[in-house]
């Protein structure tokens, strides 16, 4: 009965419109009142919730891409790019891709890396007369790479729930995030295929290589400090995103001098609030992963899915599907809180290796962002082309196939993902 006035209260929240954290935040209470709790325990739970070091990280990799999206390194990211294979047949959907994995290491958010690159790679596409739905499509899932590659704001908040090494999941989610993205320059090539009307450019010089080249070196430094610095024992993935802040604003001030004291305060005010909306969306999540476990509600939906096959494949095909759907409906910490209650105890009756697990699961929702009705990068993406979601639900299609299939690979094959672990030592 709790469980089903948790999950009904929170659908009804959804569909007259109530935000994803409020709507969590409400159906938890419902929760509460059901299974008789105090809701004077409510503070304190809320605020346990969060208080943890790991996440930590959160604020501090919300900033630096801030900073380093501000500073103007997409634009210099994207020249780099096209210098090296913008000429090539279809180098432009490439560049689309490498720049998106360039900038998903540096702000770890899907959405960000659809903001910042849109605005100039979608126009470019057209202007070399790519079809616009597809351009726009192909901007938006390549941004969703943002949440795969590390550092991921993602595998915090999943680390953070599963208790598994940060460090780990970073590692692990590099080829994943490059299959990924090879995986849609392959959709988008074979979508463009009968466009002979394609403007090819002519090849940049090695002047202007070496010139892009040193325009962007220190953007493309900050993911080698992040991720050289943790995995050489130097620092931990939350001490290394303070100090990708601080590289972010020497790089911003001193460097490309787009900061200085007149707008730090803007660029202070915007990752406050993104940080925000993502610790209020992880306090209020909490509260309905508590309410599901401390229920047996949880415990209960995993045994009848455990009882429905005994077959490993079955079982993760339909963890697939609940995380696929997940995907469509809410943002990814809203995801691994209100699921990861149920799925963790399958996973571990199947031996999966949580580290892979974390990996695929961040695949599904990675999906999820350009998969209608609520894609949050389809609707960015479609705001800054100037067209309808509607219009774009066919070409997406294609994309979401692609995706899948690498999915499929990253669930069945764990060489894939934590092979890399083995490797390193």
């Amino acid at each position: 009965m709790t469980g089903l006035l948790l999950f009904a209260s929170f659908a009804i929240l959804l569909i007259l419109g109530v935000p994803i954290c409020v709507s969590l935040g409400l159906s938890s209470v419902v929760g509460l009142l059901a299974c008789g709790f105090d809701l004077g325990m409510l503070p304190d739970t809320l605020y346990a919730s969060i208080c943890k070091y790991a996440l930590l990280a959160v604020p501090f990799f919300v900033l630096a891409g801030a900073i380093m999206e501000y500073a103007g390194i997409s634009e210099k990211l994207i020249r780099f790019a096209d210098t090296c294979v913008g000429h090539r047949k279809s180098g432009l959907i490439t560049v689309v891709v490498i720049t998106s994995c360039f900038f998903a290491a540096i702000s770890g958010s899907g959405a960000a890396a659809v903001a910042a690159l849109g605005g100039i790679l979608i126009p470019a596409m057209v202007d070399a007369k790519y079809d616009k739905g597809m351009s726009t499509v192909l901007v938006s899932a390549s941004g969703a790479i943002g949440i795969i590659i590390p550092p991921s704001i993602g595998y915090v908040v999943y680390a953070s729930i599963v208790n598994v090494s940060v460090s780990d999941l970073f590692l692990s989610g590099i080829i994943p995030g490059i299959l990924l993205g090879a995986a849609y320059v392959a959709v988008a090539i074979w979508m463009s295929r009968g466009n002979h009307e394609i403007v090819h450019r002519e090849p940049a010089s090695a002047k202007e290589r070496w010139a892009a080249f040193k325009d962007a070196i220190w953007g493309l430094l900050m993911p080698v400090i992040i991720l050289g610095g943790i995995y050489g024992g130097i620092f931990t993935p939350t001490e290394a995103a303070a100090v990708a802040v601080i590289y972010g604003l020497f790089v911003g001030i001193f460097i490309y001098r787009k900061i200085t004291l007149k707008n730090i305060l803007s660029v202070l005010r915007g990752a406050a609030i993104s940080s925000a909306t993502v610790m209020y969306v992880v306090a209020c999540a909490s509260i309905f992963a508590w309410v599901l476990t401390t229920s047996h509600v949880a415990t209960d939906i995993s045994n009848a899915m455990l009882a429905l096959s005994s077959n490993k494949i079955v079982l993760l095909m339909l963890v697939n599907v609940v995380f696929l759907i997940a995907g469509c409906f809410l943002d990814g910490s809203s995801a691994y809180y209100i699921f990861m209650p149920v799925v963790l105890p399958i996973l571990q009756a199947l031996d999966v290796d949580l580290v892979q697990a974390g990996v695929f699961i961040t695949v599904n929702l990675a999906i999820g962002l350009v998969t209608p009705p609520i894609g949050i990068n389809l609707y960015v993406g479609a705001g800054i082309a100037g067209v309808s979601v509607s219009s774009l639900v066919k070409k997406v299609v294609p994309f979401v196939v692609g995706g899948v299939i690498i999915l499929l690979l990253l669930t069945f094959i764990p060489a894939l993902s934590v092979g890399i672990l083995h490797l390193a030592g």
